[in-house]
């Protein structure tokens, strides 16, 4: 254990002594340590704050950027009684922006495309398995693509078709129940594996071609690829990115609601808990995320309001 993690875990521990949960600063500081660790560096600075901020969005500064940095400040401040030359980030260094922006939306024919420019780019077979069967889940579950790739084989129920969710985002935990076929998709991929590495080195499910656990810094780059060779989004104002297949999830979900007129508003706390959202609000936003979900949703409230006039 380097010097780092064990300072991170005197920190933690102090600052859960003192009333703070934490959460968040758990979540997202074991990786900062980590991605000092394999620079070499032991001293935290600003730059390698910013380093780990665009390490991990290379493509567009999200809402999630300045919480890091936050997180990063906090832990810096405490770093700074221990080894003077640490540089704490200033407030401010990466602007918070609580507009989101445009989201791309994956059509059916774009996941295909892209799924079957796997089997063009990848020529091992687990390789291509692995990512084929992860873009799969994704785009079937709405996982966020580190929970994808930290799945164990232990997290799977093939009996009942659920997958156990441990310590995402925020700290929750939670069971996401999968259709038939996405389940024998993962059954499918699973047998593969057992066959091409049958001794894996980590617990994980998806794999890499050294039969460790898949890391999202191999993975972005990879999907980029995938994209870009199946000629996705070409007109679109941005590249699509991984993260939106999660996006797409939850809008197909809410548009399928509304079409068969189903209670949408007693059913998003559902979606919330499905997808790990930290409270229902989160979901909310997707009503404006497409322009038909938004005209579904406001067509709605209108038929509402002339029902309570009639």
């Amino acid at each position: 254990m380097s010097d780092l993690h064990q300072a991170l875990g005197d920190y933690l521990r102090l600052r859960r002594s003192l009333g703070h949960q934490m959460v968040e600063a758990a979540y997202l500081l074991p990786d900062f340590v980590s991605f000092m660790d394999n620079r070499g560096e032991q001293t935290v600075t600003v730059a390698a704050a910013l380093d780990w901020v665009k390490a991990r969005e290379p493509e567009v500064i999200t809402t999630v950027s300045p919480r890091r940095i936050t997180a990063v400040r906090g832990f810096a401040r405490y770093l700074s009684g221990i080894d003077p030359a640490t540089e704490v980030p200033p407030l401010g260094l990466v602007p918070y922006n609580q507009r989101r922006g445009q989201i791309f939306l994956y059509s059916d024919a774009d996941i295909a495309a892209i799924m079957a420019a796997v089997k063009e780019t990848i020529p091992q077979p687990l390789r291509a398995a692995t990512y084929h069967t992860l873009i799969g889940l994704l785009a079937a579950s709405g996982l966020r693509i580190g929970e994808a790739i930290k799945l164990d084989r232990d997290d799977i129920d093939w009996a009942e078709g659920v997958l156990h969710i441990r310590e995402s985002k925020f700290g929750k935990s939670r069971l996401v129940p999968l259709k038939d076929s996405a389940t024998g998709a993962l059954r499918e991929y699973d047998r593969l594996r057992e066959r091409l590495r049958p001794r894996p080195k980590d617990p994980a499910f998806f794999i890499s071609l050294t039969a460790k656990r898949l890391i999202y810094a191999s993975v972005h780059p990879v999907f980029r690829t995938l994209v870009e060779t199946a000629g996705v989004g070409l007109d679109a104002p941005h590249r699509p990115r991984l993260h939106e297949l999660r996006h797409t999830f939850a809008v197909r979900t809410l548009l399928h609601w509304y079409r068969t007129e189903d209670n949408v508003q007693a059913r998003i706390p559902s979606l919330s808990t499905y997808m790990g959202h930290r409270e229902p609000a989160c979901t909310y936003w997707y009503l404006s995320a497409a322009p038909e979900l938004l005209a579904l949703a406001a067509a709605r409230r209108d038929g509402v309001r002339q029902a309570a006039r009639a």
